[in-house]
């Protein structure tokens, strides 16, 4: 294909005088763009074959976006990425190795995570749309459509708490651009003036759909003044003017202006994915920018300005073609992930020992024996731990909305603003996806962010974040990352405000793996067990009762953690045992107390966590009592006292004298009528019919 000339000499020379590169510069971006599609086209001929299966979403003619951008900001400073993203993989990782060799162990490990090999980025467990190299600021790529951008700005959040002039680039398509990511990160940058560029790669088609046919407004730039920020676009063919661009942004970024979108024009050469058979695109249109090929286009202008000879080019080809030949034979040579790597990377050590099990239970007996203990509400033991959290961790700090001036959703946050400031205790927009996604970029990048979601009836809006992004990032990335993260939210009925605000998600959240799930049902449990969850390095969804926060209980002064995964015996028993957890074991106690009139004598497991679940403790309960009764607040249908009456079965049947039974809410929304509520959810009535139907 002839190369069509877009400069003239004096353009081309401009270009290269305003941004001061020098022509070991200039070589490496040629460089690096030729490698890109050396990897591409090599990608694209072994999808389908034994070598490589899967998806690979390929970048070829794309390549001006990733260098040109990436050569723009400084080893200090982030990316996110995107399912299309071993440009900015490749471009980025190149950038902070500083040596040949170095280089070379970059490009192996690219190819080797491709194809799923344990030499790649992330020991092969996150494949093509999920590399990453946390440690050198490449924050990773996510297989969901706008699932960066959140990450992006929690990244930018997290340097602007810092006080770093470190910035983001976020990489996202002209599809992202459609989804709600999109509004809530560009919102919230913007609101915050935080370090983040929005490198906007639009291809023209989001899978097959034109962008001209997804948008009124035919360039994402355009919509930029909705966030009061600058929007550029440019041509993204030309290495040179994304550069060019990139770095104006980056400058505004770093003076602390706030954010920036750069829309690149470009075009995708292959498919969406190997299966696109591109019927959607003129075989024209697809000539048209063939013509302006990046690589072609900038080897000519280099020759034609007289910086570089025809024969450095071939040199230069010959050694990428040699370099992707090594990388490939050390792709071939690496072994793929042996079992024994299944189970390992999905949670960050927790570092329990059995004498901090043993301390905790005996600090428990002290405070049920001490009768002079203080006594303090739920509300107030939450407020205590994450005041001693934000008084010793510079780190720590918390976002939500009406976390401030309200103390949020019932009051747990209350004072703490006038006690740290507006930026560690933030104010957010109504964005519960961007709340949970920057909270996970703000733990990536070491912060320990604590965000609160009003209720966990809003929590399905965080899951891509939360679970999906935060949740299994350590492991898709090879146990390269943590993602130290709490998000408090609250559940349950018992406020006559109806079936929006009422339910009990949990199960949701324990299906998911990689998240850790917290129900505290004391003001003691509550302090300890958030004190833990703050300082733990794993996302926590910490879900607290509406209707527990007035409850008063014993509570030690000073700081103290509870383990998670240790269930507590919050009655002693022989005859039954009731599993439950949060407000049901304030009705189990109820129950076993009445029950003792009958000479029923009941034992209640206080689960505390339901992820780590303590099966020890329910199955030596069981093994003394011969009899089980399950209590949750959530829907019959599927709720996790099901999973806990499941593993009973399965390790402890033989210990079993009657056959187990659940109590549970019924399987309709929750009802507005105070009548109707207190019909839909267990009452202690109902806790005891079962227990009598057991022992029976």
């Amino acid at each position: 294909m002839t190369q069509k000339k877009i400069h003239t000499i004096e353009e081309v020379t401009a270009l290269i005088e305003e941004q001061s590169l020098t022509k070991e510069q200039l070589m490496t971006y040629l460089r690096q763009m030729m490698e890109i599609r050396a990897l591409e086209n090599n990608i694209a001929g072994l999808l389908g074959t034994a070598v490589l299966k899967g998806a690979s979403h390929l970048y070829a003619g794309e390549e001006a976006v990733a260098v040109g951008a990436i050569g723009a900001i400084d080893d200090h400073d982030f990316i996110t990425s995107t399912h299309r993203g071993h440009g900015h993989a490749h471009a980025h990782g190149d950038m902070a190795a500083k040596t040949p060799e170095e280089k070379q162990e970059h490009y192996n490990k690219m190819m080797a995570e491709v194809l799923g090999k344990s030499g790649g980025y992330c020991k092969g467990k996150g494949g093509s749309m999920h590399i990453a190299d946390v440690a050198h600021g490449n924050l990773g790529a996510t297989g969901i459509v706008g699932g960066n951008l959140p990450v992006a700005v929690g990244a930018g959040l997290a340097q602007k708490l810092k006080g770093t002039d470190s910035v983001v680039l976020c990489f996202f398509g002209d599809g992202a651009s459609n989804t709600g990511n999109f509004h809530e990160a560009l919102n919230m940058a913007s609101e915050w003036d935080l370090p983040v560029i929005f490198v906007v790669e639009n291809n023209k088609y989001a899978m097959s759909t034109p962008f001209v046919k997804a948008s009124k407004l035919h360039h994402v730039a355009d919509r930029a003044c909705a966030y009061g920020i600058p929007g550029v676009i440019v041509d993204g063919m030309d290495v040179l003017k994304v550069r060019k661009a990139v770095s104006e942004a980056v400058a505004r970024a770093r003076k602390g202006e706030g954010p920036s979108i750069v829309e690149c024009e470009t075009y995708r050469y292959y498919g969406h994915s190997h299966s696109d058979p591109r019927a959607y695109r003129t075989r024209e249109e697809e000539a048209e920018y063939k013509a302006k090929d990046p690589i072609q286009k900038l080897s000519s202008e280099l020759e034609e300005i007289g910086m570089v000879k025809e024969v450095e080019v071939e040199s230069m080809e010959e050694a990428v073609d040699e370099k992707l030949d090594v990388a490939m034979e050390f792709s071939k040579a690496s072994e793929p992930p042996s079992a024994d790597l299944l189970m390992t990377d999905l949670y960050a050590p927790d570092n329990w020992t059995a004498a901090d099990i043993q301390a905790e239970k005996k600090l428990r007996e002290q405070v049920r024996n001490d009768k002079d203990m203080r006594q303090i509400t739920y509300a107030q033991a939450l407020n205590e731990a994450m005041r001693e959290e934000l008084t010793k961790d510079p780190n720590v700090f918390l976002m939500g909305e009406d976390i401030g001036l309200y103390g949020g959703a019932y009051g747990a946050t209350r004072g703490l603003v006038d006690e740290f400031g507006e930026e560690r205790v933030r104010d957010t927009p109504i964005s519960e996806a961007t709340i949970a996604g920057a909270s996970v970029g703000a733990a990536m990048c070491g912060m320990r962010p604590v965000a609160e979601i009003m209720y966990v009836d809003f929590t399905p809006l965080i899951i891509d974040q939360l679970a999906n992004v935060g949740g299994k990032n350590r492991y898709m990335f090879g146990g390269k990352t943590s993602v130290p993260v709490t998000l408090r939210t609250e559940g349950g009925a018992g406020r006559a405000i109806a079936a929006h605000h009422s339910q009990s998600l949990e199960s949701l959240w324990t299906h998911l793996p990689g998240v850790y799930v917290v129900m505290p049902s004391t003001p003691y449990d509550a302090k300890g067990l958030l004190t833990t969850a703050i300082e733990n390095d794993n996302p926590v969804m910490f879900i607290e009762h509406k209707m527990l926060y007035k409850e008063k209980g014993p509570v030690p002064e000073g700081e103290y953690k509870i383990p998670f995964g240790v269930a507590d015996i919050k009655r002693e028993g022989k005859d039954l045992t009731i599993v439950t957890y949060s407000r049901m074991v304030l009705r189990a106690l109820e129950a076993a107390e009445a029950l003792a009139q009958e000479g029923i004598d009941v034992e209640v497991i206080d689960l505390r966590t339901l992820m780590p679940l303590d099966m020890d403790t329910v199955v030596e309960s069981v093994r003394k009592t011969g009899r089980l009764v399950g209590v949750t607040e959530a829907y019959e249908n599927t709720s996790f006292i099901n999973e806990v009456m499941v593993r009973v079965n399965e390790q402890a049947f033989d210990y079993l004298d009657a056959p187990m039974v659940r109590v549970a809410s019924l399987n309709i929304p929750v009802p507005r009528a105070e009548v109707l509520e207190d019909l839909t959810i267990p009452n202690t009535q109902r806790v005891i019919d079962a227990c009598r139907k057991v022992m029976s």
